[in-house]
């Protein structure tokens, strides 16, 4: 998991003030993000006079800063992205239970009205554990809407990257007729043009050789980090598996990782099924996720291994290493991928990722399309 904001003791003292702290302490600093996500919550403890009912989803505090127009997925995924587990689940609850803050979780009809996009898409795979079954129920369809529209946009890159083309400049002698390249062999044969009778002969018809690519048979394991700053990464990879499943002579395995391992290629041809069993948050065990992955493998040189986390190890970081060495050796290419989202963001542990470039791993940052021009390359 991408470690946390780290605070100095002054920007501590800022973010427990609050604004009667900026004066002297300053504007936050580090914590700053904190601070906006702490007031656009308990700032409604405190409304100013003159305040209308869209206070309500402003920022009160005041001192200097500006409103900030956060909407309830959006302040969803940063706290995500900025408390540890124990204060995202109290500031959740709080959201809830004190400020009755329940668009997303609780409120069918809100939810029902909100337009399918990925930032909903992760804010309610983040609260799923806190709706009712109805409500349930209902993000289940939002969710498989926005899936949807990743798939199609990214099952049109699979197929070019994946689908063979027909060469212009790759002909025979023989071949049907649907294969006659007319144009290839008009120009041949030109010098064949008898210009009394004002004819062509055609001598040597040609005809283009089907070159559409016969894959032999291949594993692509795909193992994801699960923790709670990886899940755009955790949406795109179901989608990118359900993607590559069924592609002729690719067997492909969908595998996520927190401190436990969970194989879920069962499920990989249900995208929504798989991620709304994602359960995020937690430490990261890779090292144990490549062991469990590597016992998998049928023949080594025919297989890659892609895997997806910010690479902040929770376990002794040697024995991923040595896992990732012994895979090299023994033919299996192993790609780690610091990011799979449309963004492609590399936030990850450089160091940790050198030493697996050492060991003999590709290391990088890649969104879905690109991941499957790189599969397909290797595959060839």
């Amino acid at each position: 998991m991408k470690p946390l904001p780290t605070l100095d003791d002054a920007e501590r003292w800022r973010l427990l003030l609050g604004e009667a702290g900026a004066a002297s302490l300053g504007p936050g600093g580090a914590g700053a993000p904190m601070d906006r996500a702490l007031a656009w919550l308990y700032g409604r403890d405190d409304p100013q006079p003159g305040d209308g009912p869209e206070a309500r989803d402003t920022l009160d505090r005041h001192g200097g800063s500006e409103a900030s127009q956060l909407s309830v997925p959006e302040w969803i995924n940063q706290i995500h992205e900025l408390f540890p587990k124990e204060t995202i689940e109290r500031l959740e609850r709080d959201a809830i239970e004190r400020y009755g803050i329940d668009e997303v979780v609780t409120n069918l009809e809100v939810l029902e009205r909100a337009t399918p996009n990925p930032a909903l898409l992760q804010a309610v795979l983040r609260t799923k554990h806190l709706m009712n079954p109805q409500v349930l129920a209902m993000a289940r369809q939002l969710v498989a809407k926005v899936v949807r529209e990743l798939i199609e946009k990214l099952a049109k890159e699979v197929r070019r990257a994946f689908n063979g083309r027909r060469q212009p400049q790759r002909l025979s002698l023989t071949g049907a007729a649907a294969q006659f390249a007319a144009r290839e062999t008009l120009r041949r044969n030109l010098r064949h043009y008898d210009v009394q009778r004002g004819r062509l002969v055609i001598e040597r018809p040609l005809f283009h050789v089907n070159t559409q690519r016969v894959l032999e048979p291949w594993q692509v394991l795909l193992l994801v980090d699960q923790s709670g700053s990886m899940l755009g990464s955790v949406i795109h990879a179901a989608v990118t598996a359900a993607c590559l499943w069924g592609l002729p002579g690719i067997k492909t395995h969908l595998i996520a990782f927190d401190t436990e391992v969970v194989d879920l290629t069962d499920n990989v041809t249900d995208p929504v099924e798989v991620l709304m069993g994602v359960q995020l948050g937690g430490g990261t065990f890779i090292g144990k996720a490549v062991g469990y992955a590597a016992e998998r493998i049928e023949v080594p040189r025919r297989a890659i291994m892609v895997v997806i986390s910010d690479f902040f190890e929770g376990m002794a970081e040697h024995v991923l290493v040595d896992h990732v060495r012994a895979l090299v050796g023994q033919g299996t290419q192993v790609l780690g991928l610091a990011a799979l989202d449309e963004r492609a963001d590399p936030i990850y542990d450089r160091a940790l990722a050198a030493r697996l470039v050492e060991a003999g791993a590709h290391v990088g940052a890649m969104t879905p399309g690109q991941l499957a021009a790189w599969l397909a390359e290797k595959l060839k």
